[in-house]
């Protein structure tokens, strides 16, 4: 059981092994190795995923369907470079099922497919996958969440469900009579969305085009990606530079997911560990505490944070 007596407890919630690591393993190992108390929920065991290693193609649902537990696998090798040892699935594993998703929007935003299997995280019960999240709130009792925006980021359908329950969760939580049995009310003080802001999907593009590569598709401006947001909005950036090795070789654990080597996360050299090193929230939730006086923003998600 997680000891809810540290100053500093954070939950995130992500929809498939690899998303925590891309989107917030530098603050994952930042705030573990600074000896907070950070918990991992992860909603499905990605069995839909893409496998990029082709030795391991037989685990695809179309042949033995266990890439599911390989996944877990990786995951479990991914927090440890992250110095993570809290990590749930949500419900379980295996009690939601990767939902899969098609390309619309010409290729650049995600959408559900026709037809889910109905044991998938899409077709799930809010209010029932929500207690399960319930539970662990009231267990960690943390003062910050994390999760995805509304569109779940790209689109996505298990990011968007995410985002759903985690914040219809964080809100049931704090409401002392609803289902006391799940334990006492806790009411979360901070609330932060991941965001990709445009000046640094804009720097990402251009680092790429100068080096001759293509890893956005074709796209030359952030503005045609559909899951850029304001920079303005951004109310914290955490720089997890000092922690960019661990994240590194938490992706590498990703390896049926992530080719870190590819052109799109190019972290072989200075300019692709500078872009992926800063990661970008936005607060929904609780009161903004102090910001850098030269940005404008939170370089802490706890600042403001009364223990």
């Amino acid at each position: 059981m997680p000891d809810s007596t540290v100053d500093r407890r954070v939950l995130l919630v992500h929809a498939h092994p690899d998303d925590e690591t891309i989107g917030t393993g530098a603050t994952m190992a930042r705030y573990a190795a600074e000896g907070a108390h950070v918990t991992l929920v992860t909603c499905t065991q990605g069995e839909l995923g893409e496998i990029l290693v082709p030795e391991l193609a037989h685990l695809a649902p179309e042949h033995d369907d266990r890439l599911g537990e390989h996944r877990v696998g990786e995951l479990t090798e991914a927090m440890k470079h992250l110095g993570v040892s809290d990590h749930r699935f949500l419900g379980g594993p295996g009690r939601y099922r990767d939902s899969g998703m098609v390309w619309g929007d010409e290729g650049r935003r995600a959408v559900a497919p026709e037809q889910v299997d109905p044991r998938s995280f899409w077709a799930a019960d809010l209010r029932d996958a929500s207690d399960h999240l319930v539970e662990i709130i009231r267990e960690v009792r943390p003062q910050v969440l994390v999760t995805y925006d509304e569109n779940g980021g790209y689109g996505h359908p298990d990011h968007i469900q995410a985002h759903r329950v985690a914040m219809y969760a964080s809100l049931l939580a704090a409401v002392p009579t609803y289902r006391p049995e799940l334990g006492a009310g806790w009411d979360i003080a901070k609330v932060y969305w991941t965001a990709m802001p445009r000046s640094a999907i804009q720097q990402g593009i251009d680092a790429m085009r100068e080096r001759g590569e293509d890893g956005f598709g074709g796209v030359e401006s952030a503005d045609d990606l559909g899951f850029v947001v304001e920079d303005a909005d951004v109310a914290a950036v955490v720089d997890g530079g000092a922690h960019i090795d661990a994240k590194v070789a938490a992706m590498r654990a990703h390896a049926t997911q992530i080719d870190v080597d590819g052109p799109f996360f190019a972290l072989a050299d200075n300019v692709g560990q500078s872009i992926w090193a800063k990661e970008h929230y936005r607060l929904v939730r609780g009161v903004q505490g102090p910001v850098d006086p030269a940005t404008g923003v939170e370089t802490d998600l706890f600042a403001g944070v009364v223990p």
